[in-house]
């Protein structure tokens, strides 16, 4: 026992456990101490998890401030248990949306554990990931065999070695951390992720003894450690987003935590550090606060990253700072395009033919994969899209800061897009693509082979107005709302000015001008009866076609102080909910018989009632 005390010792002394991160996924950039990079997050505990399956921006977009049960916690303390509450804390389950800083944050936990910081009662981290693990399906194996595949620091360590420290730890039957000679942490990074299939769900264990050296599936390893079958004593600690949470039986979980991503200050801290001239920071701080769909997304700590990659090269230019999410993406392709293609002068053509020939092929493949719901990519997925491994490995070399190559088990390569939302982004791409190049509609379920040949035979396209008319509808009938980012980079490409800055690389016939068409069916729709994230979803489309009349109607109602049922439309009841979700004030409390007390009025307004801490 001594002997592997001794090993763990100095496994974790040679571990040279990785200090320095790259931001974002540029695999050129110049690698920086995590420290030098690292913002703290915003990390609540206390609050329940909702198992919302609305679009995580939307979620962001709805969220309110922390209820009194919520409070800040520092990740090193995740395994303490609250003041006045001696329980022991075996499982740690940590939700957070898609790019907010999960596994970061991890990073930082493991790092400052190796540097002898923090968290120093613990023996051993093994860290694993799910899309790494989703990898080993085939092939039965014994813990220490799984430990040795997936991490490679683990490798100074002895099979037989961590089969006496597993087996010690299973037969002593003590389910007390404190009370154990070998104290490990598990880290199960991304549930969402997971393409196993693990019995979790119910709060059922195995009584049976079982032998940590004998061989088994991953699955059943994974649900033997979750459900406390397998190392009871252990700590786990598991990451996902939030549709994937429902996944472990709450029995099996003993303290939620939530990444909220950054808070206004930790925002500013960001481009700060980002931006060292005071005021080039200052003007790029302002005009985020000024957008509200940029202030927003800017909770997520690498669409900030997005944002300053954007700006810092728009000023070098000397141009306009985007001001919508579809400008701002456009402007990010546009850079990933020209810095690849920058000549000896330092100038560069904004669309070369490879580009050309690969931004539609990782559109397609995003489009593909958007509607599979599968945000990371195994070689059978490519293949599906007709993309090879090859072709993929040379559109990651090209796009490095958008799409992702890692390398996977088995030498096998596994592929994401940096963020969900740059895979939205790149899948209405492809469908604008598609409309404007052929005039056809692969957003419609009713368009028949029939309908389709006849288009070509008698040279007849979709009217413009029905074919975003149409995504407007699809948006609207996913009531769980997965379609309403996509929908705002659809909208979004239809302008001109956004047009304009793809040209080069779409070469069909665009709109001459806003479509006033689109602009008036929306209106249309925000009156009519649907959920409050659906409604809100439409005032950021209105945002993304540059149209504010409806929030200008009412801000006119607002200055002359003719708020009444009678006085406004049920749109222009949304309209007000908008604008004081927009105001960028905290909504500490809400006086509802201020404006109405009407009970259509209130549904209007839901979303400024669950934002403040206090309704009247």
């Amino acid at each position: 026992m001594v002997a592997d005390m001794e090993l763990i010792s100095s496994a974790v002394e040679g571990d040279e456990t990785r200090a320095a991160e790259k931001e974002g996924c540029d695999e050129k950039a110049d690698e920086q101490r995590l420290d030098d990079v690292y913002t703290q997050l915003y990390v609540t505990t206390g609050g329940d998890i909702h198992i919302n399956a609305q679009h995580e921006v939307t979620q962001i977009d709805m969220v309110g401030n922390p209820s009194d049960t919520e409070q800040p916690i520092s990740p090193s303390d995740l395994f303490t248990p609250p003041a006045g509450k001696y329980k022991p804390i075996r499982t740690v389950l940590t939700n957070g949306n898609a790019g907010i800083g999960k596994t970061f944050l991890i990073r930082k936990f493991v790092l400052d554990w190796a540097e002898q910081r923090a968290n120093q009662d613990v023996h051993l981290i093994l860290p694993f990931t799910f899309r790494h693990l989703n990898q080993l399906k085939k092939k039965d194996r014994s813990l220490a065999e799984l430990t040795h595949k997936c991490i490679q620091e683990s490798r100074a360590i002895q099979i037989e070695a961590l089969n006496s420290i597993f087996t010690a730890l299973q037969s002593s039957g003590d389910a007390n951390f404190d009370n154990c000679k070998f104290k490990l942490l598990f880290i199960l990074d991304g549930l969402d992720e997971s393409r196993l299939e693990m019995d979790t769900r119910t709060n059922e264990f195995q009584e049976a003894d079982i032998d940590v050296k004998a061989p088994c599936s991953v699955e059943v390893l994974l649900t033997n450690l979750i459900n406390r079958s397998l190392l009871p004593s252990a700590r786990l600690w598991i990451t996902t987003r939030p549709a994937a949470a429902n996944q472990i039986h709450p029995d099996f979980v003993d303290m939620r935590t939530e990444v909220r991503g950054f808070t206004d200050e930790q925002k500013e801290e960001y481009f700060r550090r980002k931006f060292k001239e005071e005021e080039q920071a200052c003007r790029i701080i302002s005009h985020i606060k000024a957008s509200r769909s940029l202030h927003i997304m800017c909770h997520i700590p690498i669409f900030c990253w997005v944002t300053a990659k954007v700006f810092e090269d728009v000023l070098k230019m000397r141009e306009e700072l985007p001001k919508t999410l579809t400008a701002m993406y456009i402007y990010f392709l546009v850079v990933q395009s020209t810095q690849k293609n920058k000549r000896g002068d330092g100038k560069a053509p904004q669309w070369s033919p490879e580009s050309c020939e690969m931004i539609p092929i990782l559109a397609k493949l995003a489009f593909e994969q958007l509607q599979k719901g599968n945000v990371i990519f195994y070689e059978s997925d490519l293949r599906d899209c007709g993309i090879t491994v090859r072709s993929a490995d040379a559109y990651s070399g090209v796009f490095t800061q958008m799409f992702r190559r890692e390398r996977g088990l088995f030498k096998e390569e596994v592929f994401c897009f940096v963020h969900l939302s740059v895979q939205e982004f790149l899948a209405a791409l492809h469908v604008h693509l598609k409309f404007t190049k052929s005039g056809t509609n692969i957003l419609s379920k009713k368009t028949t082979l029939l309908r389709y040949l006849c288009s070509k035979l008698f040279n007849t396209k979709i009217k413009q107005a029905d074919f975003y008319q149409c995504a407007v509808d699809e948006a609207l009938q996913n009531e769980k709302g997965h379609l309403d980012l996509f929908l705002r980079f659809l909208l979004g490409l239809s302008l001109p000015t956004n047009q304009a800055l793809l040209r080069g690389l779409i070469n069909g016939e665009g709109s001459s001008e806003p479509n006033q068409e689109i602009i008036g069916y929306i209106k249309r729709k925000i009156g009519e009866n649907l959920s409050s994230e659906r409604i809100i979803n439409l005032f950021h489309c209105l945002n993304e076609l540059n149209d504010s009349s409806l929030v200008q109607e009412v801000q006119q109602n607002l200055r002359s102080r003719r708020l009444t049922t009678e006085s406004l439309s049920s749109a222009q009841w949304s309209a007000l909910g908008f604008i004081l979700l927009s105001s960028g004030q905290d909504l500490e409390m809400f006086d509802l018989k201020k404006y109405s007390a009407s009970e259509w009025v209130l549904l209007r307004l839901l979303p400024v009632v669950t934002a403040c801490r206090k309704a009247l």
